[in-house]
């Protein structure tokens, strides 16, 4: 059997579709270790190496708010310059010494855990990219050429400092690219390389243990999840309000994932918790209310849902783009709509049957694509 190293960012979209790859290479008889923020890796299992910094975190905190408002190029800087880059550096030596106590056959690194890869070079192992975003594979850069050569150059940076040739793109493994989308999300005329696997989504039961009122769900109503990620709700209030409002005259019930207080009086037709329990909530639900992040998009087309779109930053505008260039949702602007937008963009995705049918279309690409045992099979042939 075989010896997998996963090396992800502190993300929570980042590290359940790796999750859902691991535990079915563990279930097949290999081993699977860690490497990232100790904190962030907690609960899975045994073999987690800590490669955080603990100066690194409350630099993160510091800048929290000023990403918050930033967008457009400035956002993608900002991604890059005060995390992706910082977390390479901080974290190398811990994916240094996971690579030295675990002797990996492979390395399945995150887009944005650079380290994985520039420590797979230096070692000359096989390495696998673990996609969790599409945001990269649309050339998003394309109309921006002096982001693109600002991040080449961190990039060239960081492989000197390690002793890794210049010319590395450290964000697409040259053995193996795991893509957990498919062409009919990302555009089906766009040819790729041979070793990109898309696999679809990597959907996996998740430990939870979130207090979610089942029985208040009003069975007697068409139900909408709306969800701003794990890192974007404290910048929503606005936004929130404003879906609520939109909300009002349809005669549908809201399931709001809302930080504690952001709606602190909520009327009797929505259900905000600072939680949901998302997967188990997406059968239960008619479409999707989101900010375009990954997963969350790719979690609700798994099971053929429409969106409601309002990119806020980082690839989050090239995702809404894939969403409706497949016709299964509909865009507004996240700081500037209104309750009359969001309700035409709510009514549209609820009554429309050309909504519902493409993002069907987009789950069974999906399912074809086979997730989760689709990866293990190219990791266990990389290895």
């Amino acid at each position: 059997m075989s010896r997998f190293l996963f090396v992800v960012p502190p993300l929570t979209g980042h590290i359940n579709p790796a999750v859902a790859v691991a535990r079915e290479l563990t279930t097949r008889g290999h081993r699977v270790a860690w490497a990232g923020r100790a904190q962030a890796l907690a609960g899975l299992g045994d073999e987690i190496h800590d490669a955080g910094d603990p100066a690194l975190d409350a630099a993160l905190r510091d800048s929290h708010e000023r990403r918050l408002g930033l967008r457009g190029a400035g956002a993608l800087k900002f991604l890059w310059e005060e995390f992706i880059v910082p977390l390479a550096y901080a974290s190398r030596p811990g994916v240094e010494a996971a690579a030295d106590a675990f002797r990996p056959d492979v390395i399945v690194a995150d887009q944005q855990a650079l380290a994985g890869a520039l420590v797979a070079r230096r070692r000359g192992l096989p390495w696998a990219t673990s996609a969790t975003t599409s945001g990269e594979f649309t050339d998003p850069y394309a109309a921006m050429p002096k982001v693109d050569d600002w991040i080449r150059e961190r990039m060239a940076a960081l492989c000197r400092d390690a002793g890794v040739p210049e010319s590395t793109d450290l964000r697409f493994s040259d053995d193996l690219v795991l893509a957990f989308t498919s062409p009919a999300l990302l555009g089906g005329d766009r040819a790729f390389p041979g070793h990109y696997a898309f696999v679809g989504p990597a959907l996996t039961a998740r430990p939870d243990d979130t207090d979610f009122p089942w029985p208040a769900l009003d069975q007697g109503k068409r139900r909408v999840l709306v969800s701003l990620g794990t890192v974007n709700g404290d910048g929503g209030a606005r936004f929130f309000d404003a879906v609520v409002r939109a909300a009002e005259p349809l005669g549908v019930q809201l399931i709001v994932a809302a930080p504690a207080g952001m709606l602190p009086d909520p009327p009797p037709y929505v259900l905000a918790r600072p939680f949901l329990p998302q997967l188990d909530l997406l059968p239960h639900v008619d479409a999707v209310i989101c900010h375009a992040g990954h997963n969350t998009v790719c979690e609700a087309l798994a099971h053929g849902l429409p969106l409601v779109v309002a990119p806020i930053r980082d690839d989050q505008p090239v995702i809404a783009g894939q969403v409706t260039a497949a016709g299964a949702g509909v865009r507004v602007r996240f700081a500037r709509s209104g309750p009359d937008e969001l309700r035409t963009a709510l009514v549209s995705v609820l009554s429309e049957p050309a909504y519902r049918a493409a993002a069907r279309r987009v789950r069974d690409s999906f399912l074809a694509a086979g997730g989760a045992p689709a990866a293990a099979d190219h990791l266990e042939k990389l290895a």
